[in-house]
């Protein structure tokens, strides 16, 4: 698809989902792979109405993404391919816009810094700001200045708990809670429905690793009550990590038949310790969110069974929102994308499309 026609695609999904008024629920079942080489896309609108933000009713003055100052706080070091992707995609789609004032932060995994990251963008007069946030609470200091100044904030890949159309414009990223039973989905199918599964539980604080945790053990609940979850620990989103609580894993729990890793740096972790231990590839099932290219590999390479995508491209669908909301339209409280699964029917061809 060409950059024209993948904008033209991404500029339609927004304006269904404002015009639908949608509140955007998660399908029950797993989309099917896209199609759109990595993009983004939207998912149709379903539900019932639900709450929408116009220019108008924020109480802000229209600008020019062009010469606007515009501001993205990035949380996490850029050591996690997931971050590597989504710095480059806001950059990325600003030079194509024609952005010349953006301005990067990065908090370096430490959230004080990330609150005075976004209070110094708002000092230096940004009228946009993106921010991928760390956690979920604890944002009260700069929800108030940025209210002050109606300075609209977009959220992508977490939420921040504050009130949409006041305190923030909207939240643009997956939903994590099907994250979290489609992965469930795929244990369950590689355990045949029987056996003790660990979970490598994400960084505390922040609403992904609770709805991925949630998700999953509701649709195990649900689903396969011969399937016990024997384990959980934080792995905190780190390879390292990672690999530090599964070799503890096999200590303690040598039986295990399965592992959820809540993001795919922690899988990769999970399978350096399997491997320390001697373990075969597919001996211990591997099913992880993300869709890096070096989980996506490991899929082929027979150590993990599944991968749930999160797609960290938000800088086409970010841009495209708030220049749909500067333009006078309703922009939804939330965007919730489309993420496809990585599998054995599908990991070596789909390679290129991986982060």
């Amino acid at each position: 698809m060409t950059p024209h026609l993948r904008t033209a695609a991404l500029t339609l999904a927004v304006l269904l989902t404002a015009a639908g008024c949608a509140k955007a629920e998660a399908p029950q079942s797993a989309p099917a792979a896209t199609g759109t080489a990595g993009q983004q896309v939207v998912q149709t609108p379903t539900g019932t109405a639900g709450p929408t933000c116009t220019l108008e009713q924020f109480g802000g003055t229209k600008f020019d993404l062009k010469t606007a100052t515009v501001g993205f706080s990035q949380s996490e070091k850029e050591a996690n391919p997931f971050r590597i992707a989504e710095t480059k995609s806001i950059k990325d789609e600003a030079a194509r816009l024609g952005i010349t004032n953006l301005k990067v932060t990065n908090a370096q995994s430490q959230f004080s810094k990330q609150i005075t990251d976004v209070q110094q963008l708002i000092a230096q007069g940004v009228q946009l700001l993106v921010i991928a946030p760390l956690n979920s609470d604890g944002w009260e200091p700069v929800l108030q200045q940025a209210a002050a100044k109606k300075i609209p904030i977009i959220t992508v890949d977490r939420k921040i708990n504050a009130r949409p159309c006041s305190d923030y414009l909207t939240f643009i990223g997956s939903d994590f809670y099907e994250q979290g039973k489609r992965a469930a989905d795929r244990m369950i199918e590689a355990l045949s429905g029987k056996g003790k599964v660990a979970i490598l539980l994400g960084a505390p604080g922040n609403n992904v690793t609770t709805e991925r945790t949630n998700g999953f053990k509701d649709r195990v609940k649900e689903q396969a009550p011969g399937i016990t979850i024997s384990f959980e620990q934080t792995g905190e989103f780190a390879r390292e990590k990672g690999q530090q609580v599964t070799e503890q894993l096999i200590q303690s729990n040598p039986d295990i038949n399965g592992i959820y890793a809540e993001n795919d740096e922690m899988a990769l972790g999970a399978v350096t310790a399997l491997k320390g231990a001697g373990k075969e590839p597919g001996d211990i099932k591997i099913v992880s969110v993300d869709g890096t290219r070096s989980a996506v590999q490991g899929i082929a390479d027979g150590w993990l069974h599944a991968v749930i995508e999160s797609n960290p491209r938000f800088g086409p669908l970010a841009f495209e929102t708030a220049g749909k909301f500067l333009d006078g339209e309703a922009i939804p409280d939330k965007v919730i994308i489309s993420d496809r699964d990585y599998d054995t029917t599908n990991a070596k061809d789909s390679l290129g499309e991986a982060y």
